[in-house]
């Protein structure tokens, strides 16, 4: 055994002792261990919301935070020690979770969460202003493919090198199949990222909710058992309040800043009046408008070509996203957005077309679909809009790198092959 632990790295350790602790659980014995290590997602702009995992209660679960004021100095103004927030799920998953924040303008950002016996490892968030580069991995539907998630993760990984990890991930959308299966968080969601290099515990995740990700009630139970936080975020002040409550809902749209680009988060899932007013107002305001790049996430593409043409057609699947094509797109042109990211569609598409056909000034802007991180493949064609440059039928990742002024696209399948690049220069 001891052998066996050394040839693993410590990500693989973590994958093997938690497959052990599975079958434990099977025989009735529950093992007081972190079962998921923290993943950390974007909470609004100065905040960031920490989630992780024990296979049973443990009293005093806290979190340590601190930023670098200099360079490796650590300030006693800048340290925090925060009690997390606790849920049970079952007898041997319990979820802890820490907001993060504000933490101001700071350049690198510490944490490591510990109890009474034991602590993670530290983990560092690494921040950028709007002049310098960002870096984001974005993915989107590697649900029910954590096989071919791992090959791509595998490609992620040599592609930023083993010592460095993005700065961002944008995942659009379906990250696992069954949110009300433990096993597929684990499995498909939290191994291979662990396995894959554990970018979740330094690269914030920009989430943005898809089909698959959650259900349309938006009560308290309703799946989102560990992609909860972004309940409240609108509100300035209701940070520090996660957690769902009887007669409210989460709202997972929202607006991020990666670098120099203003990103506006979507939940096609659930249209709404407030969604609506929400997109109208962020459209319009000086962050958006004065952003160098101005870019949409939603899962549902507005312009949908590969699909089952079974449930596309007799199940009615092919009006998912019409309120995104003929509601939000329309906004999205008028309002000068230059890239609308999605997912859903299990394979890579980008297009750029004018923004008005009818005025050559108009601008252009770009749909790009990057459906590709591990699900099933959609093969067969439903629809032709005649206006996408790039289709690519395979497993893919997206390695998109915001600079002062120029926006790097580069579309890489798991082999490591590019598939598709272009820039936008200011």
């Amino acid at each position: 055994m001891c052998l066996l632990y050394l040839m693993l790295q410590d990500s693989q350790v973590e994958t093997l002792l938690s497959i052990i602790h599975d079958w434990l659980d099977g025989q009735g014995f529950y093992a007081c261990k972190i079962r998921k290590l923290p993943m950390v997602y974007e909470h609004g702009h100065e905040h960031y919301y920490v989630v992780w995992e024990t296979g049973c209660p443990t009293n005093g679960y806290s979190l340590e935070w601190w930023t670098d004021d200099v360079p490796g100095n650590r300030s006693s103004a800048s340290y925090h020690f925060v009690k997390a927030q606790y849920k049970m799920i079952d007898r041997s998953h319990h979820r802890y979770s820490v907001i993060i924040g504000p933490v101001g303008l700071a350049t690198k950002v510490h944490y490591r969460t510990t109890s009474h016996n034991k602590a993670t490892a530290q983990y560092s968030i690494t921040r950028h202003n709007e002049t310098e580069l960002t870096r984001v991995l974005v993915i989107a539907d590697n649900q029910n493919g954590p096989a071919e998630f791992r090959k791509v993760l595998s490609s992620v990984r040599k592609h930023y090198g083993s010592n460095n990890v993005p700065d961002a991930i944008l995942h659009v959308g379906d990250s696992l199949q069954n949110t009300n299966k433990l096993s597929d968080w684990q499995n498909q969601l939290f191994s291979p990222l662990e396995d894959g290099g554990g970018f979740q515990h330094r690269s914030p995740t920009v989430f943005v909710p898809g089909n698959h990700d959650h259900d349309k009630a938006r009560t308290p139970n309703n799946g989102n058992l560990y992609t909860d936080m972004y309940h409240g975020v609108l509100t300035t002040y209701g940070l520090g309040d996660p957690v769902v409550v009887n007669g409210t809902y989460h709202r997972f749209f929202h607006t991020a800043s990666l670098g120099s680009a203003r990103v506006i988060v979507l939940d096609s899932e659930c249209p709404s009046a407030e969604q609506s007013e929400f997109l109208e107002r962020e459209l319009q305001s000086e962050a958006f408008q004065s952003a160098q790049f101005r870019i949409v996430a939603v899962h549902v593409p507005p312009y949908i070509e590969f699909w089952d043409p079974y449930t596309w057609s007799e199940r009615g699947e092919k009006h998912w996203g019409e309120h995104i094509r003929l509601e939000y797109d329309p906004l999205f042109r008028r309002h000068n957005v230059d890239l609308v990211i999605s997912g859903h569609q299990h394979n890579y598409q980008r297009g750029t077309v004018q923004r008005d056909p009818q005025l050559a000034d108009s601008g252009s802007i770009t749909y790009a679909i990057v459906g590709g991180a591990g699900g099933e493949l959609d093969l067969e064609r439903v629809e032709n809009w005649k206006m996408y440059n790039v289709t690519y039928l395979d497993h893919h990742f997206v390695s998109l790198e915001v600079d002062n002024r120029q926006l790097r696209w580069l579309a890489k399948n798991k082999a490591g092959t590019v598939i598709d690049q272009f820039n936008i220069v200011r």
